[in-house]
């Protein structure tokens, strides 16, 4: 795992034809951390496999709205890759579309999944979509990290996240019928920063780090 990094970067470059030093502010790490893929369970083994599947799934929804859930590709979802999306000031981040009452009208992004098998989500045999608080549970770690706003309304502490404490833990519940549930089982991050945030997500191998970035 990776500690937050503090400083802000900057070069000085000569303007061409201007003989003059011009300085610019490169994106710096406000936050990252890493979790593994094969060890979502202790021990690892097919269940763990099944939430990594999950997690690398609803990373696919985050960056398209246009998943197809019939025609799902398991070797293009586990391929390494860098996945990203950011917030410009004040803009809020909730990891499903429904919201508590203050964050109504106020959610520039979301995951676009909904976790079930109609998306493509799978069962682990205790329930579908199982994994996807993991995911969440690493947002929220970096987002604290970095001094973002964020608020996780229901721990996860009735059950243990393999390397992510228990007090990042996200609980992530959605159900077409339950909205007040889902509003309160749901992750909320806001760009509390006076530039645009950055997320990235770098899936390598059975490794997937989460950062925040400032521009």
């Amino acid at each position: 795992m990776i500690n937050t990094l503090a400083s802000m970067a900057a070069i000085s470059i000569l303007g061409l034809g201007a003989g003059q030093l011009e300085t610019i502010f490169l994106p710096h790490t406000l936050s990252s951390h890493t979790i593994k893929l094969d060890e979502r369970i202790d021990g690892g083994g097919w269940a763990s496999d099944i939430m990594a599947d999950n997690i690398l799934l609803t990373l696919d929804y985050l960056n398209s709205s246009s998943v197809d859930p019939e025609d799902i590709n398991w070797d293009d979802v586990r391929r390494n890759r860098e996945i990203d999306f950011k917030l410009m000031p004040n803009e809020t981040f909730a990891f499903q579309e429904d919201v508590l009452p203050e964050y109504q009208g106020k959610i520039a992004k979301t995951t676009n999944a909904h976790f079930n098998y109609q998306e493509g989500f799978k069962s682990d045999g205790y329930l579908v979509g199982d994994g996807v608080c993991h995911l969440a549970s690493l947002m929220y770690w970096v987002a604290k990290d970095a001094s973002l706003d964020a608020l996780a309304p229901t721990n996860h502490n009735f059950m243990t996240i393999p390397g992510i404490s228990r007090e990042y833990g996200v609980s992530i519940f959605y159900s077409p019928e339950a909205k007040a549930s889902n509003s309160k089982q749901n992750l909320y991050i806001r760009n509390n920063k006076p530039n645009p945030i950055l997320f990235k997500f770098v899936v390598n191998d059975k490794n997937l780090e989460a950062s925040v970035e400032e521009d």
